[in-house]
């Protein structure tokens, strides 16, 4: 391969970013400084099969680069290229694609200020117009306008990132640690996180960085982060984003403000890991076999058998078997996941190991959103720790099965939340999905088989396995089965993470929550979802239910909007979104959501004959996305749009 580089020079700040990824260089082949003794070593190539193989440190580079300095330099970027024998045209597109990365000078601060639908309707414009005021270019702080943060319960929300080591004294980038035995695991308080490998045996070291999240934000809180995040004042407790917190009857949500989520002994004492005993006393088929007759679906939004793709991945003879956790949740509207990992996170560890069993993996892939700090550091630890307990390594539980996690930062991708997408961020590619077939089951991640599942599916392994295939599948209705979690925000008094059993009607949710007088419409789905209107709230919350409603509960977001809220620029700003977040590979989506945010700007400003001729045009150009995008973004980008029109006549 003929690699062309730049004349660009890593800064001596940035080349060690990067060798505390990857280990120092070998040779000059691979940027190391030229002596008389090496110079020889440019007369062949050495060691460039090993580097090749490491292209999936792609993004950890980048992330490193990008924590360390604020941005990713011509320079930096070659030297990243050399290390792994990338060529610099493919790696500037893949840090070009992700929206955390700048490959132009910035500021070391980042201010990222949630302006999507539940933000929007909480004054976020006006956060916005306020800190950008305030904060002007000599103040060394970006403010960007972001996309959901995840933080719907809390809205409005601010994201700080300060790229450079975090002053002394600094946690809010930091793991807590139990005692000084995982701290030795992990190098120490102030070393990078622990329990981030690299897939090759050898764990990696990453570069610290501060951040500092306010919600709900003033401009007074989003500036205090940007500008001193050390001051900023510590996020709220995860159980205040369950108002049931403490309802024995709960199943997925019981131990989220009961347990301290940073003790395994803790996590132990309220049941955990009897699900990975008995999984063991199953033996993998009959684990299988338990998921398949609960009746468990995928919890995304697709609401694929988990048994059936578990069943089709482990019977795969190509070698190795993965396993994927998809924690990328960038759903509008959509917190759980986030609330899982922050509030349970042994939970999903466990979950992740049984999943692992069953499958035949014996790596698991923990795809984490880069905007989740705090799920970052819970994470992060809590794989350190069960590792240092025997829970995770090459023996588990002394059962003789070898299981280890990898955790892998997001960059800003909403598509990368399809699986395929998923698997290409992590191999170091643009997050592009894939076409199928072949299947992940069959071709997955690294082009073995893979199965990949949502936090919350996982997380519902251990009560399926706890209390019975049968006790669970009695749980919710017959085609619906277990416990649901919805994302409740918007006009509410009470929004969070709500648990139900499927079957519950959305006016009973809504109810739970104290939705507010002159309810207007509710968003189920999130962005890729549908509005109903308030004559509907009967709808039984379970895929069948709304499906034969004609609209869809997707991933579990119920926002609700009161007559207060203008619908017209929701539905433009659902628009700007899958404008902004299509990844741009196939014509259908890549043109039809500019096209789809050009008409909606029309309809804003006129009434009338005018009007209606775009309407037209976004049935016509919504019908184009819908049958012959390559994936769900763009099949789904005109169905929040189409229901406003059609259900609650939004334009007339």
């Amino acid at each position: 391969m003929d690699l062309r580089f730049g004349d660009g020079k890593p800064t001596d700040e940035e080349r060690e970013a990067v060798d505390a990824l990857l280990g120092p260089p070998e040779s000059s082949w691979e940027g190391a400084d030229r002596d008389a003794a090496d110079a020889a070593d440019l007369r062949w190539a050495r060691g460039g099969r090993e580097a090749r193989n490491r292209r999936d440190l792609l993004l950890p580079g980048l992330h490193a680069l990008n924590d360390r300095v604020g941005w990713i330099s011509e320079g930096a970027l070659d030297y990243l290229c050399r290390r792994l024998t990338v060529p610099p045209a493919e790696a500037y597109g893949v840090a070009t694609f992700y929206a955390m990365f700048s490959v132009r000078p910035r500021p070391a601060t980042v201010l990222h200020v949630c302006t999507d639908l539940a933000c929007a309707t909480a004054g976020a414009g006006e956060l916005c117009a306020a800190v950008e005021a305030r904060l002007g270019p000599e103040s060394g702080v970006k403010v960007e306008r972001s996309p959901c943060l995840g933080l719907c319960e809390r809205a409005p929300a601010a994201l700080a990132i300060r790229a450079g080591h975090p002053p002394s004294g600094d946690i809010s980038a930091r793991p807590a640690f139990e005692d000084e035995a995982v701290q030795a695991d992990s190098g120490g308080p102030g070393a990078a996180a622990p329990g981030v490998g690299n897939g090759k045996g050898r764990r990696m070291r990453e570069p610290r960085y501060a951040t500092a999240v306010t919600a709900p934000a003033t401009p007074e809180a989003a500036i205090t982060a940007a500008t001193t995040p050390e001051d900023a004042p510590p996020e709220p407790a995860p159980a205040l984003a369950v108002p049931q917190t403490g309802d024995p009857t709960l199943t997925l949500l019981r131990r989220i403000g009961t347990t301290d989520p940073t003790s395994l002994d803790a996590y132990r004492a309220a049941g955990g890991y009897t699900a990975l005993r008995r999984a063991f006393a199953l033996g993998p088929a009959g684990v299988i076999r338990e998921v398949t007759d609960a009746g468990l679906v995928g919890r995304g939004g697709a609401a694929f058998p988990t048994g059936r793709k578990w069943q089709a991945t482990a019977a795969q003879p190509d070698r190795p078997h993965y396993l994927v956790c998809n924690a990328d949740e960038s759903e509008p509207g959509t917190f759980k996941d986030r609330v899982l990992m922050e509030g349970d996170p042994y939970a999903l560890v466990e979950a992740m190991t049984i999943a692992g069993y069953a499958t035949g993996a014996h790596r698991g892939y923990l795809y984490l959103r880069g905007e989740y700090p705090r799920a970052l550091a819970r994470l992060t630890h809590a794989v350190a720790r069960a590792r240092a307990r025997g829970l995770l390594g090459d023996d588990v539980l002394g059962q003789g099965y070898a299981f280890d996690i990898e955790i892998r930062r997001g960059a800003g991708a909403y598509i990368c939340g399809e699986e395929t997408a998923l698997f290409n961020s992590i191999e170091g590619r643009r997050g592009e999905p894939r076409s199928k077939p072949p299947f992940p089951v069959e071709k997955g991640l690294f082009g073995k088989p893979t199965a990949a599942n949502n936090v919350e599916t996982l997380v519902n392994v251990l009560p399926i396995l706890t209390m019975g295939a049968q006790a669970y599948a009695a749980i919710g209705t017959p085609s619906s089965t277990g416990p649901k979690l919805f994302c409740v925000s918007g006009s509410v008094r009470r929004p969070g993470v709500y648990e139900l059993p499927f079957g519950a009607t959305l006016g009973e949710l809504l109810t739970l929550a104290g939705v507010r007088d002159g309810l207007r419409a509710v968003l189920l789905g999130g962005a890729a979802g549908g509005f109903v209107r308030p004559d509907e709230l009967g709808i039984p919350l379970t895929f069948e239910g709304t499906r034969e409603a004609g609209t869809t509960l997707g991933s579990g977001v119920v926002m609700a909007f009161d007559d207060t809220v203008p619908l017209p620029r929701l539905l433009l700003r659902i628009a700007e979104f899958f404008r902004d977040e299509s990844c741009g590979q196939c014509v259908p989506c890549r043109v039809g959501t500019v096209r789809q945010e050009e008409a909606l700007h029309r309809i804003a400003e006129r009434t009338g004959a005018a009007a209606a001729g775009d309407v037209a045009l976004l049935r016509e150009v919504g019908r184009a996305m819908r049958d012959s995008s390559i994936c769900g973004l763009g099949q789904t980008a005109w169905n929040a749009v189409e229901s406003a029109i059609d259900r609650l006549g939004a334009y007339e």
